[in-house]
């Protein structure tokens, strides 16, 4: 690949970090400045964003509780939107062809409909990515909004295997087989332990067993990746294996954003339609407002699904392609569909990462769902006789619980907002609930109980620790608080806005490292030999 390529790309994701941007918008218009430049998409830029695309499917199926896929605002939420949104783009493009729009002239109603069908999708990549920045892909409304990705992923495999008019190999049947071999894969993965065999065997299962076994068989290898993914997802190691390949896809999922702008030369006609496309977002955004509060989701999981989901998907591009190489399209919308789907991610971003705000403005418009009507999993949590509470259970909160319970007595309750988490740490017999300390209404109806005199806020991101504090503090809790950190210029922000005491892992590590090698010592020589002479 020209290194040109990569230069540009990281002068655009440098340029996004001060206007407080996902690197990825940089990355987009990156793409569009090397077009501009005269650089075309090269087949090595090609390989690199489907391997990108490929590891960030498996990576979702790793993370994927093939249940959240049967739940009514996951499968309901996805098919009815999809319905009605074909429906509603087909009579706005059909108004905009009686406008007279160059490219929609002599347009059949079949194209048309595949072009609403193109437009209905959301975006995978980006809003993965952007859940993955915020940590927030198992909180409540990260579920919901991959599912229904998900569900859309699987509506465009079907249009795509039939539109190419060429059905799965008969061999494809005995991909079933995967499923009774499934414990076997997870088997192999406790053999290959950490480190680059981790990363080869997360890369053979993603790209050979995943993509191209699937592809040799005559079905889409992205799904395959999925699939195999979620096979492996039960597995202890599957997380740990999500962790070990994200470098590596993200960096890879740079080439599918400079791609998108790298696909043709826009003209200022592209341009104005992308834009009334792009104006049309709204439209599909409250499609998905109605359908999730319909499934009585709290206004804050509707409202941040939603933002999640509002954009166009690069699964449209592929839509429009194949469309076009059928000769039912012309090229041309293949690049206004490259346009709208970069703006809207520039959109999307911007909105996404004020989702909160957003939210926290918008509310007082929002009718406010009654707690008796809320979903199970959205609704308000019961503290119950806690005295004190641990935000975010990982090893460092889990053991901060355990302590504060056997050796200070305490009554203790953990909340965490990943529900494998909190499925998995009830079974063990810890007292813990699923809540999501980044939500400010979350904060409404927790900490009411003045039997609370401590919270620790162990989650693992400085900026979800920080706007616990402010909560807390914001709402007059006058008991003590106590945070940890990873580095030390974050321990000041939290002291000036009113932790009591803040705590360095990897400073505690050390401590703890050093007691337990003197305990280990005095076990080993109870005779009360401690000079080391044997070590």
């Amino acid at each position: 690949m020209d290194p040109i390529f990569i230069l540009v790309a990281f002068l655009g994701g440098l340029a996004a970090l001060p206007l407080r941007l996902p690197p990825l918008v940089g990355f987009l218009a990156a793409g569009f400045v090397l077009n501009v430049m005269g650089y075309e998409l090269t087949p090595t830029l090609s390989t690199i964003a489907d391997l990108g695309v490929t590891l960030l499917l498996f990576s979702i199926g790793l993370k994927l509780n093939v249940r959240s896929l049967l739940r009514g605002e996951v499968w309901g939420a996805a098919s009815l939107h999809m319905a009605a949104s074909i429906g509603l783009l087909f009579v706005i493009l059909t108004g905009l062809k009686l406008l007279g729009i160059t490219l929609l002239q002599g347009t059949e109603t079949g194209v048309m409909l595949i072009l609403a069908f193109a437009l209905s999708f959301s975006s995978t990549v980006f809003a993965v990515k952007v859940l993955e920045d915020r940590s927030e892909t198992q909180t409540l409304y990260g579920r919901i909004a991959i599912g229904v990705l998900i569900m859309q992923d699987i509506f465009a495999v079907i249009f795509l295997t039939a539109s190419t008019g060429q059905l799965p190999s008969p061999w494809a049947l005995l991909l079933l087989a995967l499923i009774p071999a499934a414990p076997l894969l997870r088997g192999l993965m406790n053999r290959v332990g950490h480190g680059d065999m981790e990363m080869l065997f997360g890369f053979t299962l993603a790209l050979v067993i995943g993509y191209q076994l699937f592809e040799l068989v005559g079905v889409k290898g992205d799904l395959g990746a999925l699939i195999i993914g979620i096979l492996l997802a039960p597995h202890f190691a599957a997380q740990r294996l999500a962790r070990a390949l994200f470098n590596t896809k993200e960096l890879l999922l740079v080439g599918f954003f400079l791609s998108i702008g790298l696909t043709a030369l826009p003209t200022w006609e592209h341009f104005g339609i992308a834009a009334i496309l792009l104006v049309l977002l709204p439209l599909k955004a409250l499609l998905f407002a109605g359908l999730f509060a319909g499934f009585r989701l709290r206004d804050r999981t509707t409202a941040l699904a939603t933002l999640a989901l509002a954009n166009y998907s690069e699964f449209g591009l592929i839509v429009v392609a194949l469309s076009a190489s059928q000769g039912w399209l012309p090229a041309d919308w293949l690049v206004v569909l490259s346009l709208s789907v970069a703006m809207s991610f520039v959109l999307s971003a911007i909105l996404n990462s004020q989702n909160e705000a957003i939210y926290r403005r918008l509310r007082r418009f929002i009718p406010q769902t009654s707690d008796e009507r809320l979903h199970s999993e959205d609704s308000p949590i019961n503290l119950g006789d806690a005295t004190a509470v641990v935000l975010g259970m990982g090893k460092i909160g889990r053991g901060a619980y355990l302590q504060l319970e056997q050796r200070y007595g305490k009554r203790v309750l953990g909340i965490d907002n990943k529900h494998s988490t909190v499925e998995r740490l009830s079974e063990q017999g810890f007292r813990v609930r699923e809540g999501d300390a980044v939500d400010s209404d979350f904060w409404d109806k927790l900490l009411v109980s003045p039997d609370v005199k401590l919270v620790l806020l162990a989650m693992p991101h400085h900026a979800g620790n920080l706007f616990a504090l402010d909560q807390l503090r914001g709402r007059k809790f006058d008991g003590r608080i106590a945070a940890i950190v990873e580095y030390e210029d974050e321990a000041q922000p939290l002291l000036s806005r009113g932790a009591n005491a803040v705590f360095n892992v990897y400073d505690k590590a050390g401590v703890a490292l050093a007691d337990s090698a003197m305990e280990a010592k005095l076990m080993q020589y109870p005779q009360g030999d401690t000079s080391g002479s044997g070590v």
